[in-house]
């Protein structure tokens, strides 16, 4: 197994600095599967694994999981087809660039691309198919099957085209499929099983004690530049507008806007709103504002000479960046100050605010801003109000005729609804999504998680070496407090469901959230039998609001790209999660038992607690890995394709096997146990961030 792990690491690392180089099709990789297959079916014999069905089950999934990808790679055959509208085919194209022959031909009726609605931005590909008589629609997650053929909406062309992936493995996905559900039945009745290990460990109890504690914040405000009063912005981020694919209140782009400068979503106690409005109709006064957040500060040596950046910086100050072109050797960050200084130039230019939505010939629905060409159809009394109304708030607010401009933000609304009602945003979804800005609006969330997390957590292993109980007033704080916080995670994962119309989990800080949730939840459910849970799932949820924060916190609302609106994404990322969360909790148990060595009580009982959680979190995991090989082979066709993410999944599952399995020994020794387990997590790391920072792959977007 660690043979196993340390050559599917390398393998990942070697073919990306190297992409000639495959490790997992060359002989010796076979022939290493081959012996774990071997070593597996030793094992059933040699330990008589027909006493314990359970363990059978599980050795015996590894041989028929492992002989189905042998049968798919010797036996199956895939590529794509490319059809033209109205002509039949039946060539299919390998990667090498040979072709196979279709027993029957396929003929492309029509395809199309659906769009969102009010937008431009893809939703579903369907390709409109014909095969031996029989019309059928193929999109994505939605696949034609056909005499033993899968055929998968994979790609288009500008012309009208549409790529087809096409797969035939008649025998390597019953033996595969086969090889799961051995391995998820196994692992089950492992977990159900009376006498078996974890119902022992779930039945012990082990006694522990918590400290609560309160964290007090506290705002220093100064005086803030001009803008309009919180009652006019929030007017102004009522109206709606098309940003990054998607129709959404104006509060969600200034929100969005202002975390982006400022690496928070307020500034100096003003609303994004109000930020947004400040660059908007007082520009002179904001342009000298040090409100643009810059990693790099210093001097700056460009082409022109040198320039001074401070870590606040104002837009003035950025001035230098204005049609630059940096050269090779800048970083990141130094980009990252021209994209902040270019967005605000596009937002004084009127090249941003996209509120103006107006119907063409054919009634589809465009959204244009104020400087944009609009079409010749357009009337001229909406030509004169689209061009002039921004400008005509200008004039407003030199006046200080705030109720005036307030009628004008309204009447846009009143526009755009009457414009564009089949495609604005339902009442509900528009609440839940401004109710979810108001509702995320700092970093207060973290902190206060972090904060109480390791007070609890270190006042509670203090508080076990000393034998000492904590009062049950204080222990049903403990839980109204995770309870609570659990709650309001939740109603922000509804609420960003509500507001996106499809359950958040595609991006890094959905997933951080519902780690967060997860965790949560099971520490609550374990809080009875293993009040220690509690004080670990407090500093874990700490650290998970820790990474959504630094990953952005608060990234946009968007619209889900097509092949990942599937059910299976959701209980994929779902049971991924919960293993993670144990996993984390797993690795603070970790770090308390080296921290507590010395008191043999106070360890065991932390190691009790971390084989309680081990054995259904390395289920969960092998159940989400089964899922997101069941998702790729209805979206792609392909179970398995040897993808960073995929193997570091499975690297992630055999490290943690291995404190399980006898034959590690490492339940006897507490210091290396708690080590181990400590240092595992780095696993997950890599599976989590490292292959979306570092190695790639077609998973990196779930960044």
């Amino acid at each position: 197994m660690v043979l196993v792990a340390a050559v599917l690491a390398a393998g990942t690392i070697l073919e990306r600095v190297n992409p000639e180089v495959h490790i997992y099709t060359s002989w010796w990789f076979v022939a290493l599967m081959a012996l774990v297959a071997l070593a597996a079916i030793v094992s059933i014999v040699q330990a008589k694994m027909w006493r314990r069905p359970e363990l059978l089950l599980i050795h015996a999934s590894v041989v028929a999981i492992l002989l189905g990808g042998a049968l798919t790679t010797w036996v199956g055959r895939s590529g794509e087809m490319l059809l033209h509208p109205d002509q039949p085919s039946r060539s299919v194209a390998n990667d090498d660039g040979s072709e196979w022959q279709l027993p029957f031909d396929v003929t492309l009726r029509s395809f199309e691309v659906v769009s969102y609605p009010g937008t431009r931005t893809p939703m579903d590909f369907v390709s409109h198919i014909v095969c031996e008589g029989e019309q059928y629609d193929i999109s994505m997650n939605h696949i034609y099957r056909h005499r033993g053929y899968r055929f998968y909406q994979s790609d288009y062309d500008p012309d009208g085209n549409s790529i087809l992936s096409v797969a035939h493995d008649p025998w390597g996905i019953v033996f595969t499929y086969l090889g799961y559900l051995m391995l998820l039945l196994g692992l089950g009745w492992l977990l159900a099983r009376r006498d078996g290990p974890f119902r022992h460990l779930l039945g012990s109890k082990v006694a522990s004690l918590a400290l609560p504690a309160l964290l007090a914040v506290s705002l220093a405000a100064s005086a803030q530049p001009t803008t309009l009063p919180r009652q006019s912005a929030d007017k102004l981020g009522q109206m709606y507008m098309l940003y990054k694919g998607r129709v959404c209140p104006v509060q969600t782009f200034a929100k969005d806007f202002t975390t982006k400068l400022t690496g928070k979503a307020t500034y100096r106690g003003l609303s994004s709103e109000q930020v947004l409005a400040g660059f908007l109709f007082y520009y002179d006064e904001w342009a000298s504002e040090p409100l643009i957040k810059v990693k790099k500060a210093g001097t700056w040596h460009l082409d022109d000479g040198d320039h001074s950046v401070d870590s606040r910086s104002s837009v003035r100050q950025l001035a230098f960046l204005e049609g630059v072109k940096l050269p090779p050797s800048a970083d990141k960050n130094q980009r990252a100050a021209q994209e902040k200084y270019n967005l605000v130039r596009m937002i004084s230019s009127g090249k941003m605010l996209k509120l103006y939505p107006i119907a063409d010939t054919a009634g589809t629905i465009s959204w244009y801003a104020q400087n944009d060409v609009l079409p010749p159809t357009v009337a001229d009394d909406e030509y004169l109000f689209v061009r002039n109304s921004i400008g005509y708030c200008q004039e407003l607010v030199v006046k200080g005729d705030m109720p005036a401009l307030d009628k004008v933000f309204e009447k846009t609304l009143k526009y755009q609804r009457n414009k564009a009602a089949d495609v604005l945003p339902s009442g509900v979804r528009t609440a839940a999504e401004r109710l979810y800005n108001g509702l995320t609006t700092g970093r207060w969330l973290a902190m206060m998680c972090i904060a109480m997390g390791l007070l609890a957590f270190a006042g509670t292993l203090v508080l076990m070496a000393r034998n000492k109980e904590l009062p049950r007033a204080a222990r049903v704080a403990e839980v109204v407090y995770m309870a609570v916080l659990t709650a309001f995670l939740l109603l922000i994962f509804v609420l960003r469901w509500i507001a996106g119309g499809h359950v958040p989990m595609a991006g890094g800080f959905d997933s951080m959230n519902l780690m967060s949730i997860a965790i949560g939840l099971v520490s609550l459910a374990m809080a009875r039998r293993h009040p220690i849970a509690l004080p670990v799932g407090m500093l874990t949820v700490g650290f998970c609001q820790l990474v959504a924060m630094m990953s952005g916190s608060n990234p946009p609302v968007t619209n889900l790209m097509p092949v990942l609106n599937s059910p299976l994404l959701t209980l994929h990322v779902t049971v991924i999660m919960f293993a993670y969360a144990l996993f984390f909790a797993v690795a603070i148990c970790g770090l308390g038992g080296l921290a507590t060595l010395r008191h043999a009580d106070v360890t065991d009982r932390l190691q009790r607690m971390s084989l309680t959680m081990l054995y259904p979190a390395i289920t969960l995991l092998a159940l989400g890995i089964v899922i997101g090989a069941v998702w790729a082979n209805i979206s792609w066709g392909n179970y398995w394709s040897w993808d960073p993410k995929e193997v570091w999944a499975l690297i992630t599952l055999i490290v943690y096997v291995i404190p399980l399995h006898p034959g590690s020994g490492l339940q006897r020794r507490r210091l290396w146990f708690h080590l181990y387990c400590l240092l595992a997590l780095l696993s997950v790391a890599i599976t989590y961030f490292g292959v979306n920072l570092i190695l790639g792959g077609m998973h990196s977007y779930g960044a």
